[in-house]
């Protein structure tokens, strides 16, 4: 996830039903899921432990953690599991994966953590990814439009995130590339952020783009998605185009080691993470309805 400053946000750009309206024109949209074919279709039934891993981040690199929150394994850590599946008339079918945070306020015992001892970062939470750090890919995919539909929690704290990384940032991390679909700032419920980042060098490099929604994304479910080419990559709110501020067409990012992906049959594979952020002021005090939330998520596709 991005470790970037603050992103800045299309303060010019309203996201419509019938197209994506910029300073009072319509622009023409196509479904990005049209001519399509859906070969992932993740409805949280049950949380397939064949398919999803958790825990933190698989890398090689660093502890797999980041922000103020230790992200639990599937049997939870300090007497608590984030993970459920639970009952949402608001889903397609009714059922929701939901991905809690609680802050624990004692000394913790979760591996490789760093923030045990320290009372800030006394939080567990979840992240949930089809890749383990032992390099082994469960589920992955070169191109695609890669698509959820998640309700974000509403807090001072909360970092949630659906993103893509390659598969060989585990194992050989000197570069990795990383999609951020969507990362959302639980204080900023009409404002979103999509990002690239290819890190490492040479070649390191970033772009990101910020949109303002017409909703409040802690109220409801929105989609958010990313459609991945081999030399490029498009995101997508409600399956139209986020617009770039700066040219007032669709947001187009070049993929700068489309070659090296290329080279090593690499791909992408997906996570699905509620982290706690870091680099904002802590809340002093810490309210009781603060010390426990969740965000949902309706579903994971992908289409070829």
């Amino acid at each position: 996830m991005s470790k970037l400053p603050r992103r800045t946000f299309v303060k010019a750009s309203v996201l419509a039903g019938a197209g994506v309206m910029l300073g009072g024109r319509a622009l023409a949209a196509s479904d990005p899921t049209s001519g399509r074919r859906l070969i992932f279709d993740e409805q949280f039934r049950t949380i397939d432990w064949t398919i999803w891993e958790a825990g933190r981040k698989a890398t090689t690199f660093d502890p797999g953690f980041y922000g103020n929150s230790a992200f639990a394994r599937s049997t939870g850590e300090e007497g608590f599991n984030p993970y459920a599946i639970v009952d949402d008339d608001a889903t397609a079918n009714g059922k929701a994966l939901q991905i809690s945070a609680k802050y624990i306020g004692r000394q913790m015992s979760v591996p490789h953590y760093y923030g045990n001892g320290d009372p800030q970062k006394q939080w567990i939470s979840g992240n949930l990814q089809t890749a383990r750090g032992d390099g082994t890919i469960l589920k992955g995919w070169r191109t695609g439009y890669f698509e959820t539909r998640m309700i974000f929690p509403k807090h001072p704290l909360t970092w949630p995130a659906f993103w893509l990384m390659n598969g060989r940032s585990i194992l050989f991390p000197k570069t990795s590339i990383e999609i951020d679909v969507v990362e959302q700032k639980g204080f900023e419920p009409t404002n979103y952020g999509a990002y690239l980042h290819e890190w490492g060098q040479p070649g390191e490099r970033h772009a990101e783009v910020g949109v303002r929604t017409p909703v409040d994304m802690t109220t409801q479910y929105c989609r958010y998605g990313m459609l991945v080419t081999e030399s490029e990559c498009r995101p997508y709110f409600e399956r139209e185009p986020v617009i770039d501020p700066a040219s007032g067409r669709p947001t187009v990012w070049p993929i700068g080691r489309a070659a090296e992906i290329k080279a090593n049959n690499d791909l992408f594979w997906p996570l699905v993470t509620l982290a706690l952020r870091a680099d904002v002021p802590y809340p002093d005090p810490l309210l009781p309805e603060h010390m426990e939330t969740s965000m949902r998520v309706d579903y994971v596709k992908v289409y070829a």
